[in-house]
């Protein structure tokens, strides 16, 4: 039997492999494949998405930063900015759940310091089929590396569905805040600048996790890729934190990157992809196991890991933070201005590309799309899993660490002060109701579902973020509902008027051919004026009334969304009717608020709705908007 060619073994089709030979030129060697294999990664190089993500609106009057860094940014004014993404985990979850969960908001932290910012809140959105012992080991390694890192868990969302049997969905969000005059670029520039590779340790864990995991479909052989999950230290990763917040504040660096998706591989050809190029001494970097070779070195995607561009003359004060922190701070290479990604071990050239031919020359694939024969448009009923109680969830989470957050996990969004004003971010995330499998409702709920969330705290919604989990895209079917998803998103944030300004792609979410349902899952951050008028808990006497969007329109849900920010002062709370319908968000109301109400269910609204509860005189200043009142809390 003929051994498989190298380029196959490492993800490349046989096309790419000779298109690889045609950019250099010549035949690539071993550590050059490698390292093409990893940016060619559907995980890095978006090659069936990015085409189909130009759709997107990403421009707006508060956008500081769009697409294409590690993470959105939006102006907040008063000299501050908010950065914010959400991102998937799902292969290494679904292989390894624990660790797998645990990374992914490890990266995810990374993706917002790497703007400069400090992270103040995580969510996270968990698809599984069921509450079983794989849910619980995920929700167990959010909670340790969090709550160990002492950022604050204030929202998110959990459905169970058996679409997602073998392939469950992790995806974490980030929201950090930093000086708006501060805001970081991860590009190097200024040829003679230094590299510099701080914080853990590189060994082997992680070594083909963008490829040969989070690029293809799972199956029985599943569990053999555990090693290419990641092992996280969330106290490494907390010192981490500490140090890149110092550097930026201090003016020490240049430029930062995430060591995330490839590693140094990723880092490095991104940073010197505008023209600038990089030469590397492998043999720098600081190991953590004995007889790693260069390309393991230059792929592991060892975490806890930051590259810096840093001025010769800065670098002992970058020494001396990391000092401090007691994190290892080593210079590994230097900026060129040959536009080359070079690599060097004990003096020797391993590889030399072209940092273009990694990024820019990434091949982009339209494949044919093909509508389903059929979609279960009718609503699905929410299963017993799906009505439960979850608080049991968001209960092992540290909530309240670094003392921001004015309104906990629970009910709609979590709403944070931006200290020392009253001014807050109220943040939420969410994906389509359970059972859908019409791709563009799915996009329009997401994002409607998510703003909903945020305008019930007294929030406006300013920016999105979106993580697409589909299926292999290479099926025509799959390709047309990825299209369908991101054209629903787009029209429903245009009618928001709001710019989608980061997100994440993560396709092949497939087991044993199966695909899972359309997921794309929305993350939406709204402005509150003042935190004291944060809609709380229904109270004895309270009207109960339900608003509701008058018709099936874009424009109408959109109207509704921006009465509730608007109304949201004038109330006791307000709640979303989510896809449990009514009954099930009265009860919610109830549980939140730790009292009943008396109730006569009117007809199930049709379309987006929200419960609110006010005093009785406060009634009058909600206005006429086809309000019903439905009841009275005890």
């Amino acid at each position: 039997m003929l051994e498989q060619p190298l380029h196959r073994a490492l993800g490349l089709t046989d096309w790419e492999a000779n298109r690889i030979q045609e950019l250099l030129g010549r035949d690539p060697n071993h550590f050059e494949l490698a390292v093409f294999s990893l940016l060619w990664s559907e995980h890095c190089g978006y090659k069936h998405s990015a085409p189909l993500l130009k759709r997107l609106p990403s421009q707006g009057e508060r956008v500081l930063q769009g697409p294409g860094e590690n993470a959105g940014v939006l102006d907040l004014g008063d000299g501050l900015a908010v950065a914010f993404k959400v991102e998937s985990h799902n292969h290494p979850s679904a292989v390894e759940p624990f660790q797998g969960a645990a990374t992914g908001i490890g990266g995810i932290l990374r993706d917002i310091v790497a703007m400069g910012a400090r992270p103040i809140a995580l969510l996270d959105g968990l698809w599984f089929d069921a509450p079983g012992h794989p849910f619980q080991r995920a929700v167990a390694g959010i909670g340790a590396y969090g709550n160990s890192v002492g950022v604050a868990n204030v929202g998110g969302a959990t459905v169970f569905d058996e679409g997602y049997a073998g392939n469950c969905l992790v995806n974490a969000m980030c929201v950090g805040i930093l000086d708006s005059a501060r805001l970081q670029s991860a590009k190097a520039s200024g040829p003679g600048n230094l590299v510099v590779l701080y914080g853990a340790t590189t060994g082997r864990d992680g070594i083909g996790g963008a490829s040969v995991l989070a690029s293809q479909e799972l199956g029985e052989d599943g569990a053999d890729k555990r090693p290419s999950v990641q092992v996280g230290d969330p106290f490494t990763g907390k010192k981490l934190i500490e140090v890149s917040v110092e550097l930026v504040e201090s003016g020490l660096v240049e430029s930062l990157q995430d060591c995330g998706a490839a590693g140094l591989a990723s880092a490095l050809s991104e940073m010197a992809g505008v023209g600038a190029g990089i030469d590397v001494q492998l043999d720098e970097v600081p190991l953590r196991e004995d007889g790693m070779a260069p390309w393991e070195v230059m792929i592991s995607e060892s975490q806890e890991r930051m590259v810096a561009i840093v001025r010769p003359q800065m670098l002992d004060g970058v020494r001396e933070v990391c000092a401090r922190w007691e994190l290892p701070c080593t210079p590994i290479g230097e900026v060129a201005a040959h536009g080359e990604l070079r690599a060097f071990w004990q003096g020797e050239i391993v590889g030399t590309v072209p940092a273009r031919l990694l990024t820019d020359e990434c091949p982009r694939y339209e494949v044919e799309q093909t509508k389903a024969d059929s979609w279960a448009l009718d609503a699905v009923p929410l299963s017993d899993a799906n009505r439960a109680d979850k608080s049991w969830i968001y209960e092992q989470y540290d909530q309240l660490v670094g003392s921001r957050t004015v309104r906990r996990p629970g009910l709609d969004a979590g709403v944070l002060r931006l200290r020392p004003s009253l001014r807050g971010l109220a943040v939420a995330l969410q994906g389509p109701r359970p059972g859908e499998r019409d791709p563009f409702a799915a996009g329009v709920q997401a994002v409607l579902g998510a703003a909903r969330n945020v305008a019930c705290t007294g929030g406006e919604p300013i920016g999105l973020t979106d993580c697409l989990n589909f299926g292999n895209p290479e099926k025509p079917e799959i390709a047309h509902e990825l299209a369908q998803a991101i054209e629903g998103i787009s029209r429903a944030a245009e009618v928001l008027g709001v710019p989608v300004v980061s997100g994440n792609v993560s396709l092949y979410n497939d087991t044993d051919g199966r695909s899972i349902p359309p997921t794309p899952v929305v993350g939406c951050v709204g402005l509150v004026p003042d935190v004291r008028l944060v809609p709380g808990a229904w109270q004895s006497g309270d009207v109960v009334l339900l608003a509701q969007a008058p018709e099936s329109s874009l424009a109408a849900e959109v109207a509704l969304i921006r009465y509730l920010w608007k109304a949201a002062p004038l109330l006791s709370l307000a709640h979303d009717v989510g896809y449990g319908g009514l009954e099930h968000a009265l009860a919610e109301a109830a549980r939140w608020s730790g009292r009943q109400a008396d109730v006569d269910l009117p007809a199930e609204p049709t379309w987006g709705a929200a419960i609110l509860a006010t005093s009785r005189n406060q009634v009058a200043g909600l206005g006429s908007r086809g309000l019903v009142e439905i009841g009275v809390v005890r």
